[in-house]
Order: structure tokens, then sequence, then C-alpha cells
């Protein structure tokens, strides 16, 4: 299963876009980052089976575990991608809010959406470990 990573704003070249790019690298699944403008710009539609999670403050927090078996559960159902959509500062609307197969959020803090990207890139790297079965995970 594809996990692409659909944002708002151009990260460039920072400590965090290259942080995100060094997550990308040690994924194994396939991944792919599509950034859109500020405002305006289409989400493109997904070419195949595929869920949206929208990354919101008032989202679902999920544990590291929890979300990795969400996602080989997924995987294992035949979608063959997962599209993570990182808003611009206002989040996202109503409408792309009650299409989206899940609303996840990182705890009640608000953080920077370039932080955010980092914090996706790094779960959803622990994520495909956790699959996987790499002992680096420690779920304790």
């Amino acid at each position: 299963m594809r996990l692409h990573m659909i944002v708002r704003g151009k990260i460039g070249r920072s400590p965090e876009g290259e942080l995100v790019e060094r997550y990308f690298k040690r994924i194994v699944w396939p991944v792919k980052l599509t950034e859109l403008p500020d405002a305006g710009g289409a989400v493109p539609p997904p070419l195949t089976p595929a869920r949206t999670v929208l990354l919101d403050e008032r989202g679902q927090q999920l544990g590291s575990a929890e979300f990795a078996a969400l996602l080989g559960r997924w995987r294992d159902d035949g979608v063959r991608e997962t599209r993570f959509l990182i808003g611009a500062a206002d989040g996202h609307g109503e409408a792309a809010r009650a299409k989206a197969d899940l609303l996840l959020g990182f705890g009640a803090m608000t953080w920077p959406h370039l932080l955010a990207r980092a914090m996706l890139a790094e779960q959803l790297w622990r994520a495909t470990s956790i699959l996987a079965g790499h002992p680096y995970h420690r779920s304790g």
C-alpha cells in the first residue's frame, strides 16, 4: 500500500524537510509527498482504492501500535493507497472532514505544519516497522 502525504504549503530546504526525507527513506512501503499551494490547488483524486486520513486538532488520538494495526488492516483489505492530508492554517473544511475515513490528531496542543509533517513521517515509519516485526519499537 502506498502512503501518500498531501500537504498545503512548501517545506523547502529546512531541518523539518530533511527530517521528513530521512523518515521517507527508511519506510519500505511506497511513499509519496504532494505539496499544494497554501490556497487553491485541488487535492488530486485517488487513482486506486484509497483511504483518506485528515490530520485535525480534534481528531482521534491513536497509539503507535493502534495506528500500525489500522494501516495493516487497510493494506490487508486491499486498500492500495492511504492519503494523509495536512491542511493550511485554517485546517480542513467541513465537507472534507465529513468524507474522511479518519480524523487523526497528535494531541491537544497546536503543532506547526512543518513539525506535523515530520511527526507524521516518523509515525508512518514506526507503523511500517511495527508491521514488519522490527525490534526497534517498544510498545511497553
